[in-house]
């Protein structure tokens, strides 16, 4: 198994690929390949992204079948279902590095400041349990010169965002605390870029 700085660096060398449109990953795959892995899987890092359609993980980080444990929510936001999938992961396949993987012109973050700019009209009861989540990251901002300049609140907000799952993924659960103290597994942050297609990795 990999180190968690193996992992990353295979995940920074893939995105890279991606960018520069030298991908090596075929999505075709014979029926022996996929036969093969019907039994087992050993993925190497577990992404926890966005549901948007523009931000596949395999594709981003130019990854095969079989090599992420990929969770996707809209968002990317951290609720019980979202951390036990996680902690499933950590555990069984001894996956030792978590992204959190966030990106710009986020549909959920523009969702959230819609619904905290105008109250009057809110979202569905469904579609609010997601804005509930995101909220706390773009409330903060607001309070700030940020308000006035929608666009850049929206760029600052999938940030603190990202950074709002990281830190609950770390200190919401007793299982990955735990991994976490042993040096088993780390949780990183990273945006994606639907403009370039790079994926920025924080260090916080």
């Amino acid at each position: 198994m990999l180190t968690a700085e193996e992992a990353l660096d295979r995940l920074k060398k893939g995105n890279q690929r991606f960018v520069n449109g030298e991908t090596t990953h075929s999505t075709l795959m014979t029926h022996q390949q996929r036969a093969e892995m019907a039994d087992n899987q050993e993925p190497f890092a577990i992404v926890l992204g966005c549901s948007d359609s523009r931000v596949p993980a395999e594709m981003v980080f130019d990854q095969g079948l079989g090599d992420l444990f990929v969770i996707r929510v809209a968002g990317n936001i951290v609720a019980p279902s979202q951390v036990g999938s996680v902690e499933f992961a950590a555990d069984s396949f001894g996956c030792p590095v978590v992204i959190v993987l966030g990106h710009t012109h986020c549909g959920a973050i523009h969702s959230t400041i819609e619904a905290l700019t105008n109250p009057a009209t809110p979202p569905s009861a469904n579609l609010m349990s997601i804005v509930n989540r995101v909220r706390p990251s773009v409330e903060i901002l607001m309070q700030t010169e940020l308000k006035d300049d929608l666009d850049k609140l929206s760029k600052h907000a999938v940030r603190s965002n990202v950074f709002a799952s990281v830190n609950q993924l770390r200190h919401g659960s007793a299982v990955l605390e735990n991994l976490i103290a042993k040096g088993k597994l780390k949780v990183v942050g990273a945006e994606y870029s639907l403009e370039t297609g790079e994926v920025t990795f924080f260090d916080f």
